[in-house]
């Protein structure tokens, strides 16, 4: 392992640290050890006035609160699970604390953790692993610290082999490619892996209920949540938009327009708007399809005649978005393949939703939530159960 260090750049943790973290003895799962931590890192976080800046970090914050995760406890209560070892991650380099969400549900699943935050500078990023450096000099936390160590380095296949031999979970967040590439590591014979390849989002809305029951404002507040704040580069940022409903044409209308008055602060750079119309000329050479744009190229509206699987090679960031007219919900199938992963909705019943999956049964669509609720973590994501799968169950007779 020495011949590693001089290309990792430990944020949280040391050499030292990583070099005894094969044999540091794993938690239960829900070890108060690991809630009295992340509940306190939940308050350092809110006391932060540059964390204020930054929604995403307040999210988490009250993701990590000890009534939060006493919650999820009484999901999990399972007295006969323990930790499996050390947890290999390998964050997303697009979404800031993506690393932060998977550090934490390992650590609640009773595992030390090494976790590969991305090479890309996020000043969220930066203020997280500065609170969880300091809060790990304390003593209470003397057990926490000897677990966990937050890294940075180039792809480097050396630095992935060495650490992929000595974990008992690998966790890849980032894409096909990124999979592919960290596949080549090999993993000892007992560890398992859990991946997070390429996926995309699709939302439904109602107009109906969305012109008769719905702040317009809010919405579109909550839908740039889902959408701009990551420059709809999250998995689970919607990119086809299916409308039902008799009023469609004014409801488009009142809902873009109130996303647009969100965009005063979003900037687009010219490199986009060139990516976006780039894939939209592509798309249209060989489908029927027409632009509309909502008073600048901030958000490109692509109308299509036929939704089907066309439209998913040709998918795009930073505002792009594919509508199509539906009648019936059968009509959205044809997108609801195996990258599939969230469903969001405006103006229907979860319970409805539900109920036309488990009919249908696609092999996409792995959540359905309201829109604004697209990006919230849950120990279950893409339709695996992180706490279960980075456990052991203990049986006994």
């Amino acid at each position: 392992m020495q011949q590693i260090y001089s290309k990792i750049d430990f944020l949280v943790g040391s050499s030292d640290v990583l070099n005894n973290m094969s044999a540091v003895r794993v938690m239960r799962t829900f070890d108060e050890r690991v809630i009295s931590f992340l509940n306190t890192l939940s308050g350092e976080i809110l006391k932060s006035d540059t964390a204020k800046i930054y929604s995403d970090a307040i999210t988490f914050a009250f993701w990590c609160r000890k009534a939060n995760l006493l919650s999820l406890k009484k999901q999990y209560d399972d007295n006969g699970r323990l930790g499996r070892g050390m947890t290999f991650h390998i964050a997303p380099s697009n979404v800031p604390l993506n690393f932060a969400y998977s550090m934490a549900v390992s650590m609640l699943a009773g595992n030390a953790n090494i976790v590969r935050i991305p090479i890309k500078k996020f000043e969220q990023t930066e203020l997280l692993c500065g609170i969880i450096a300091v809060l790990l000099l304390k003593n209470e936390f003397a057990d926490i610290a000897e677990r966990l160590c937050l890294i940075k380095y180039s792809r480097d296949k050396k630095t992935t082999d060495s650490l992929s031999a000595i974990c008992s979970s690998r966790i890849i967040w980032g894409g096909d490619a990124t999979v592919s590439e960290v596949r080549k590591s090999p993993l000892p014979p007992r560890a398992n892996e859990i991946t997070f390849p390429d996926r995309y989002s699709i939302c439904i809305i109602n107009a109906d209920k969305y012109l008769s029951e719905y702040n317009k404002s809010k919405t579109a507040r909550d839908f740039y949540n889902d959408t701009f704040l990551t420059d709809q580069n999250a998995c689970t940022s919607p990119r086809i938009i299916i409308w039902l409903g008799a009023e469609r044409e004014k409801a488009k209308k009142l809902f873009w327009d109130s996303l647009h008055e969100q965009l005063d602060n979003y900037e687009l750079q010219s490199i986009q708007t060139m990516n976006k119309l780039s894939t939209f000329f592509t798309f249209a050479a060989n489908s029927r399809c027409i632009l509309l744009k909502v008073n600048d190229y901030k958000i490109m509206r692509v109308v299509v005649k036929k939704l089907d699987e066309s439209v998913l090679g040709y998918l795009e960031n930073s505002g792009y978005f594919y509508e199509y007219d539906a009648d019936t919900l059968d009509e959205i199938l044809p997108v609801c393949g195996c990258k599939c992963q969230t469903l969001s909705y405006i103006g229907l019943a979860a319970r409805e939703l539900s109920e036309f999956i488990f009919k249908n049964t696609p092999f996409g669509i792995d959540r359905i939530v309201p829109v604004g609720k697209t990006m919230d973590f849950s120990p279950v994501w893409d339709g695996r159960n992180l706490i279960h799968e980075l456990s052991r169950m203990v049986e006994v007779l």
